[in-house]
């Protein structure tokens, strides 16, 4: 439904869920093909991050920007995504920074941190917020679509930074955790199970954390 109150054709109704899966799929390509932004500064990291996190949220945030664009336009639309991955690619910098010294950390005590935020109310309040785009359309909208998705992408990072502090001092270990990472935070998200699964994922990080702490 338009603004004017007329239905969209459904041309333009599969236009949309077309292009985002295309976009993740063609940063997932990108990710698997060894674009790390390595040795080209913080530029080319944030950059690299950038893509990387268009893999991994860009599924998960799809039912909130799907949604929005059912009232708004192709510009408000694309305002809006780019609100929302203006956040990630800010916590990019960030991650730059930590990654310089991540060699400095404990790899169990980041999965320890981890885990024991999995399982905090503000966990669970912030992965309330996203699972729920419509209530967040309601009390949040505004005439600014790019404002509208960063305050999305801020719920988002409060749901998902400890696992993207995993990703970043852990994950050095391999593509697999960027794939179970993404996948977690997909099922989180997405599934009506999402709650009892960041349950779980937090007792996990725990006993790993235990594990690597006494090997």
């Amino acid at each position: 439904m338009n603004k004017t109150g007329t239905a969209r054709s459904e041309p333009s109704d599969l236009r949309a869920p077309a292009v985002l899966a295309a976009v993740a799929i063609i940063a997932w390509i990108a990710i698997l093909t060894g674009f790390d932004g390595d040795g080209t500064g913080i530029v080319g990291f944030v950059a690299a991050w950038t893509v990387m996190m268009v893999a991994m949220m860009l599924p998960s945030a799809m039912p909130f920007i799907l949604l929005y664009q059912r009232g708004a336009t192709r510009r408000a639309t694309v305002a809006l995504a780019a609100g929302y991955l203006a956040i990630w690619s800010l916590v990019g910098i960030a991650a730059w920074a930590l990654g310089a010294k991540a060699m400095d950390i404990p790899i169990p005590v980041v999965l320890l941190v981890a885990g024991i935020y999995q399982l905090t109310p503000v966990k669970n309040a912030c992965l309330r917020r996203c699972r729920t785009p419509a209530d967040f359309l309601v009390e949040r909208w505004r005439s600014n679509a790019f404002i509208l998705g960063a305050d999305h992408g801020r719920y988002c990072l409060g749901c998902c930074w400890a696992l993207m502090v995993v990703l970043v001092v852990a994950g050095m270990m391999g593509i697999i955790w960027v794939v179970a990472i993404a996948a977690i935070v997909a099922v989180e998200k997405l599934s009506s199970r999402g709650a009892g699964l960041a349950r779980w994922t937090g007792i996990a990080l725990i006993v790993f954390a235990t594990w690597k702490a006494l090997v």
